[in-house]
């Protein structure tokens, strides 16, 4: 082992899919281990979008200070690149202080930008050819930009989610602009060395029937909180370009224009949140230095934290050992 590893701070990730109780497990892991919470989720980190985000609660914000929730208005582009430049600030304060991050989230391109070491290569968007690549999506749809990109980089067309245009109009964007695949993107990204000595802890379920149980429970829960009128406030707005890609939201803006009843809203919000929980489950899973804790083999939270703190425990006695 070299210096610099020597050298490296301990961060730990707490990772999976929506739902599987990363925010309440990383509360308690920062109270046991003195660590301070930077979230990793795309749309938590806009202000007015707390309900349908499942932005950690009051009590649990009390608890622990956390980063990165709230801090960008809803009608701002937000990209990974500037995410990643503010919550590596946010990383490093915290460091300083002598406390340990947790990055907390499912949004796994936000929590590999802060482990892994990616730098974004060529990351500026081109405002001409993105010009012309929304002029096409006005004129001939989203199918036309899905299948224009299944042909020049269908490998990452079968990654991406038929209605996250800001992901294919991005793909697309680096296959024309850069002249890449997304994959050749990634690769010449990850240029510089891991900035932390990471633990990932996976939580994810044995039985997935479990989690979409959860992930239906949690929606019903959302409207009963006042989601429907948290997303009416943000209807308003004439242009969300980044958080309108939001599950919760766009469904229920096509209720509000007449398009589909409420009770159907519902159903769509559930279908869309389990679709997007098996994708996350899917991305953290390939990562080969997740730590996998199994959720349903756990009666509770308290004996969840406290498989998850003898974890931590032996990574950081390993790390004292060195």
């Amino acid at each position: 082992m070299t210096e610099r590893e020597r050298r490296k701070k301990p961060l730990i990730a707490v990772v999976g899919p929506t739902a599987c109780g990363k925010s309440e497990l990383a509360v308690h892991l920062c109270e046991r281990f003195d660590g301070e919470i930077v979230s990793a989720d795309s749309m938590q980190i806009y202000r007015g979008m707390d309900i349908g985000t499942a932005k950690p609660s009051e009590a649990l914000l009390e608890r622990v200070k956390h980063h990165m929730v709230g801090v960008v208005g809803v009608d701002t582009p937000f990209s990974v690149a500037q995410y990643c430049d503010m919550a590596l600030a946010c990383l490093a304060d915290i460091c300083a202080r002598g406390k340990i991050p947790f990055v907390v989230g499912g949004t796994g391109l936000y929590v590999d930008s802060l482990t892994d070491g990616i730098r974004f290569h060529g990351a500026r968007t081109q405002p001409e050819l993105r010009a012309r690549l929304q002029e096409l999506l006005d004129e001939k749809g989203a199918q036309a930009l899905l299948e224009m990109l299944r042909e020049k980089d269908p490998e990452a067309a079968a990654l991406l989610h038929p209605n996250n245009m800001g992901r294919i109009i991005r793909a697309l964007e680096i296959n024309i602009g850069l002249s890449m695949t997304k994959r050749r993107y990634n690769e010449l990204s990850k240029t510089a060395p891991p900035p932390y000595d990471t633990l990932r802890l996976g939580l994810f379920f044995r039985e997935r029937e479990q989690l979409y149980e959860r992930i239906n429970r949690r929606v019903d829960e959302m409207m009963d909180r006042g989601l429907l009128e948290e997303a009416r406030a943000l209807y308003r707005y004439d242009s969300m370009p980044t958080a309108g890609q939001a599950i919760g939201y766009k469904e229920l803006h096509e209720y509000f224009e007449g398009r589909i009843p409420l009770d159907e809203a519902v159903e769509l919000i559930k279908r869309r949140t389990r679709q997007y929980a098996k994708r996350q489950m899917t991305w953290f899973s390939k990562h080969p230095s997740t730590t996998v804790i199994h959720v349903d083999d756990y009666e509770d939270i308290h004996q969840l934290s406290e498989r998850a703190a003898e974890i931590v425990n032996e990574f950081l006695s390993r790390r004292d050992d060195r």
